[in-house]
């Protein structure tokens, strides 16, 4: 990886470090601001006041965000005027990114040698497995020091 990627790469790791480990989150059927707002004993029309918006709205922003439809924007509008703060962000489900990257090139380092190793086998010039691991470990470290673009494809 160039200096530039792999010092971003572990800024990056070290700060969503106290995120690894955290369970999954599963949405209310309802969506959080109805959840919230409910758990508070909040009416429609008080969580309104604070928004500047009607009842109506204030359904239709819950509607919005139960389907998925709401922006972050509006949130952290919501989640200001019910004195809560909105938590967002992306965890690597393998741990580090630096690992969702070793998998990647490790993927299509495998694609690439074995498929000049099939090319090579058919016109008799196969090599052995151990050639072909290395082979891969190789490429992979290649892929990774350039970060190629095609490691996403």
């Amino acid at each position: 990886m160039r200096n530039k990627h792999k010092l971003l790469i572990e800024q990056l790791d070290s700060k969503l470090a106290e995120f690894r480990g955290a369970a999954t989150v599963t949405i209310p059927e309802k969506g959080w601001i109805h959840t919230i707002r409910t758990a508070l004993n909040m009416t429609m029309d008080q969580l309104g006041t604070k928004l500047n918006k009607t009842k109506g709205a204030v359904q239709k922003i819950e509607e919005r965000e139960a389907t998925g439809q709401i922006t972050i924007h509006k949130l952290q509008k919501v989640g200001k005027a019910l004195n809560m703060k909105l938590v967002y962000g992306f965890v690597p489900e393998d741990e580090t990114i630096e690992n969702l990257i070793n998998i990647q090139a490790e993927k299509l380092a495998r694609k690439i040698v074995l498929r000049t190793h099939q090319t090579m086998t058919l016109e008799d010039q196969g090599i052995s497995d151990k050639k072909i691991n290395a082979s891969i470990t190789d490429l992979a470290n290649e892929i990774k020091r350039e970060m190629r673009k095609s490691l996403w494809d």
